[in-house]
């Protein structure tokens, strides 16, 4: 099958963990890094010997790679993830797929006409832990109850991130999508329709952004949801990481380990982690108390944010040498990013936006 020789474009936080993933794999080689600056960067040993560009169509044009992984903006992931497919390459692309769901139609289609491979990084998909926790929530009956949040408590060199971020996405669309890829996995019913606020709570960001916003979404399946998320020095870490599924025979949850006076919610390692689940089940006995004790599954063990990355790549790797079947991947980055984008225009135009 050979070695897949791999252009990483974009050397964030995301890209440097990515690219360091690809170095670990026996299947990849990274052979190109392209980034600003890229020739002043230091880099890790693991990555010096690749070759380095500032331009993406130079950088394609010059490698002819098998692989293009893209860690950019998201304002150019549909136009870097479809020329590197129609160079002949197989894509990584970080999420969100693309800025409209015109463009992420047009990434997937471009994917199935050029019979490469597709995948959006949506990391909790390869999580065991998180992996585990859908599972289970699939098994308490219909209609669902999701429950989720992730507010950032961000100063220093994070909050200068997020204001990054905050130049072109809200937390609701650049976090929302995984959450709501969650639900959508658990419930695979049709989304009927969403309503969304937001807060400014900043002027340290472009006019008419907002840097806290929180959705509800219905599906037709009687299955209702919420997600919130906010960014920023002013965000409580209270209640900051709420994962939970209701359904008629119980409930699951994500219970995070509390430490007080520990700031947690920055830590992009806390994004993931989640200590333990909690089952919850709704039987009664005859008396009407609780037929059975709550379920702890113990989830201490688990990968870190860079092993996260890895298996991001790894699965990449199979579904090029195994020709995986994609498709239901792809539809489900669409199907979120849908979701996401329809709360953020109901956040912008105060109305329910239909699906």
């Amino acid at each position: 099958m050979g070695v897949k020789r791999v252009l990483v474009v974009g050397l964030g936080n995301m890209g440097l963990s990515h690219a360091l993933a690809y170095s670990r794999i026996d299947g990849f080689e990274v052979a190109g890094l392209c980034t600003r600056n890229s020739e002043s960067m230091d880099l890790p040993p693991a990555l010096q010997g690749a070759k380095r560009f500032t331009h993406f169509e130079e950088a394609l044009e010059a490698l002819k790679p098998d692989v293009v992984s893209i860690n950019t903006w998201s304002d150019t992931h549909a136009s870097y993830a479809i020329a590197a497919m129609e160079a002949g390459a197989h894509v990584f692309v970080e999420k969100p797929l693309a800025d409209t769901v015109v463009d992420a139609e047009q990434v997937v289609e471009t994917a199935i006409r050029t019979k490469r491979k597709l995948v959006i990084g949506y990391i909790l998909r390869h999580h065991p832990s998180w992996i585990k926790f859908i599972e289970i929530a699939k098994t308490l009956g219909v209609p669902n109850v999701f429950r989720m949040n992730l507010n950032q408590q961000s100063s220093g060199s994070a909050w200068e991130a997020h204001k990054r971020l905050l130049q072109s996405l809200s937390p609701i669309v650049d976090c929302g999508v995984h959450y709501v890829d969650v639900m959508c996995q658990i419930t695979r019913a049709r989304p009927l329709q969403v309503h969304a606020v937001g807060a400014r709570l900043t002027h340290d960001m472009p006019a008419g952004m907002y840097n806290y916003g929180h959705l509800h979404v219905t599906f037709d399946d009687g299955s209702v949801g919420w997600y919130e998320a906010g960014w920023g020095p002013m965000m409580s870490e209270t209640a900051y990481f709420v994962k939970d599924v209701i359904g008629p025979k119980g409930s699951v949850s994500i219970v995070m380990t509390e430490t007080a006076g520990e700031v947690r919610s920055a830590d992009i390692n806390a994004h993931t982690k989640t200590n333990q689940i909690l089952l919850h089940h709704a039987a009664l006995t005859p008396d009407g108390t609780l037929a059975k004790a709550d379920e702890r599954i113990n989830t201490a063990d688990e990968p870190d944010h860079d092993a996260l990355c890895e298996r991001e790549q790894r699965f990449l790797l199979r579904a090029i040498n195994e020709d995986l079947d994609l498709t239901d991947h792809m539809t489900d980055a669409v199907r979120s990013l849908r979701i996401v984008l329809a709360a953020d225009e109901s956040v912008r135009t105060g109305r329910v936006i239909a699906l």
